[in-house]
């Protein structure tokens, strides 16, 4: 029995910005860090990307595809690190579902990348706290991560404006355009 699903253009083009987004988070796992945890979130350019070119919905498929497949490829499906991941990837997705429809031009990528890094910290430091570790010990890394968030998503926002502003140029519009 041969069974044929059909795809969109949309299906493609959201295949190929997760597979960007897998590749750029098995590049941060070869990273590195100082502390468990701390990463530079660089996928989540791809997020803000996507969620400024082709809204929500596309930003939260290449987001979920990013997590699940990512974690298939690391050997992480299912496990704490996963569950840490996944909690926060919804938290920043959900930061970033409120603060789309805030004044763009007070609120622009960097804004957007801040808030949803300081989410996605909260959504992880969370799920520590009520699964992993219920202790309120935890709550003294809060100002390294809180600093982290700050610093990665600063950069994280301007990586992703500077791609936007680019992408305005002509030659630049192909990198995400449908095909």
């Amino acid at each position: 029995m041969h069974v044929h699903i059909q795809t969109t253009a949309e299906d493609h083009r959201i295949a190929r910005l997760a597979a960007f987004a897998i590749g750029l988070s098995l590049v941060e796992a070869a990273i590195p860090s100082p502390l468990p945890g701390i990463k530079p979130g660089l996928a989540n350019i791809i997020t803000l990307l996507v969620l400024e070119r082709f809204g929500m919905r596309a930003a939260i498929w290449v987001s979920l595809l990013r997590v699940v497949a990512g974690s298939l490829l690391l050997g992480t499906f299912l496990s704490p690190s996963f569950v840490l991941s996944a909690s926060g990837a919804a938290a920043s997705l959900a930061a970033l579902a409120l603060a789309q429809h805030l004044p763009k031009a007070a609120f622009g990528p960097v804004s957007m990348s801040i808030a949803a890094s300081f989410a996605h910290v909260a959504g992880q430091m969370a799920v520590v706290y009520l699964w992993l570790i219920p202790h309120a010990g935890i709550l003294y890394l809060v100002p390294v991560f809180a600093a982290a968030a700050l610093l990665f998503g600063s950069v994280n926002g301007l990586i992703t404006a500077r791609l936007l502003a680019d992408e305005q140029a002509p030659a630049g519009r192909a990198a995400l355009s449908p095909p």
